[in-house]
């Protein structure tokens, strides 16, 4: 076995750090939705109004993470990952004043424009510990760090909202940031571990033009599979907890302890999905079928199961519909960074890595605005919440059906390296 062929060494201690950076930061972006029943009644707020202010996190988050992405290709991801953290850190301690809907929104706008880098930085970094061959696992484990902080935090911040208020629980997250930078800055370092070329030629290590990758079928389909993913991911952070509490009548306490059951079940489909994966790429499989058909055909049956919501009164079914079809895709951000970095040259991979990203995350800045206009125009609340649902799933539908026809990476990188200069 070569160096190419294992983790380098400490490879598995940057990755629980790493992990640990994508607990807050999901834990950061669950609060808002956690708390949307406290902060309309106090704000006096309507869904459009709170749909806004989900909508509002995602505003330059997209365009802050391509920048920094391009920033990470030259600096080191230890640093920058550190900066991230500081920053948006302390834009949580704002919330403790008197906030008005125009502070929330500004405060939003900042920490989505601190965060928006995160997931591509920190994998960008990731990849530095482990080889291509290896990653399914690792990538799995970080993305988790999502779904685990959400079930970490939501008990505890839910907690806090009850018995504290709303405001105590963007501040608790805050010291949970600043003291993850501590960690960090101790702790932390840069891995060593350097991809082979795209193009196995004395030009392979030139760059790919980036109109090459940008229209790159994989990479296309790839970002709307994850967009449509994405569209759902967004909904659960903003409105899931005030469905059960103002769709579904559950109690705040009863509504933000049931909002971890998504997360569970998201977890074990991610860390089942990426063994799977890499159990068959290490089998001889091909990353068509490894990543490609494999995470997109969980997608479609998402979007298959989601429409059945309107079809029952049943509130327990309602939950069951949600949790599964929502979260039975996941596996699609296993994939998507792999499938990047697989036909992306190491010295543009953070770029990519950020570019695709800002990309599946506009479903973020479209799906909560959207949904508070559905149920704001509906005859009962509950009727705009299964309409908005609904409409997921045939979104999940057609991006999965995109990724199923088009990922073909092994095609796609024959063809990128003939075209290095």
């Amino acid at each position: 076995m070569t160096l190419q062929d294992r983790p380098a060494k400490g490879a598995w201690g940057m990755t629980a750090l790493i992990f640990l950076f994508m607990l807050i930061n999901f834990a950061d972006k669950m609060v808002i939705g956690l708390a949307a029943k406290p902060i309309m009644d106090e704000l006096k707020l309507t869904p459009e109004q709170f749909g806004l202010i989900g909508s509002a996190f995602f505003f330059v988050f997209p365009f802050s993470a391509v920048l920094v992405g391009f920033i990470a290709n030259r600096a080191q991801a230890r640093q920058t990952l550190l900066v991230m953290a500081v920053f948006w850190s302390m834009l949580q301690f704002p919330m403790l004043s008197m906030v008005s809907f125009e502070i929330l929104i500004a405060c939003r706008i900042a920490l989505g424009a601190a965060e928006g880098p995160a997931a591509p930085v920190a994998t960008h970094a990731l990849y530095k510990w482990f080889p291509d061959s290896l990653r399914a696992m690792p990538t799995a484990i970080v993305a988790q760090g999502s779904a685990i902080g959400v079930v970490v935090a939501v008990p505890a911040l839910n907690w806090i909202i009850v018995n504290h208020s709303w405001h105590w629980a963007f501040a608790a997250l805050g010291v949970a940031g600043l003291l993850w930078a501590v960690l960090w800055f101790f702790f932390g370092r840069e891995g060593t571990l350097v991809d082979p070329p795209v193009a196995a030629t004395a030009a392979g290590g030139r760059p790919v033009p980036y109109r090459h990758l940008l229209t790159c079928p994989s990479i296309v389909a790839v970002c709307c599979a994850g967009f449509a993913s994405y569209w759902g991911l967004a909904l659960g952070l903003t409105w899931f907890t005030s469905y059960l509490v103002d769709g579904l009548g559950y109690s705040q306490t009863v509504g933000g302890n049931l909002s971890v059951l998504p997360w569970l079940f998201g977890m074990v489909v991610v860390l089942v999905g990426g063994w799977i994966s890499q159990s068959l790429k290490a089998r001889g499989v091909s990353s068509r079928v490894s990543r490609g058909v494999f995470a997109s055909a969980a997608v479609v049956l998402g979007g298959c199961i989601l429409p059945l919501i309107g079809l029952t009164d049943v509130p327990v079914l309602k939950l069951a519909i949600l949790m599964v079809g929502t979260a039975i895709g996941s596996t699609i951000y296993v994939v998507a960074p792999m499938v990047v970095s697989e036909l992306t040259p190491q010295p543009q991979r953070a770029a990519m890595l950020a570019i695709v990203t800002s990309i599946v995350t506009l479903g973020g800045v479209i799906a909560p605005l959207a949904m508070g206009a559905v149920v704001q125009s509906a005859a009962t609340r509950l009727a705009g919440y299964d309409l908005g649902f609904t409409l997921l799933g045939a979104l999940l539908l057609a991006g999965g059906v995109i990724g199923l026809l088009f990922i073909r990476p092994e095609t796609d990188r024959k063809r990128l390296a003939s075209l290095v200069p």
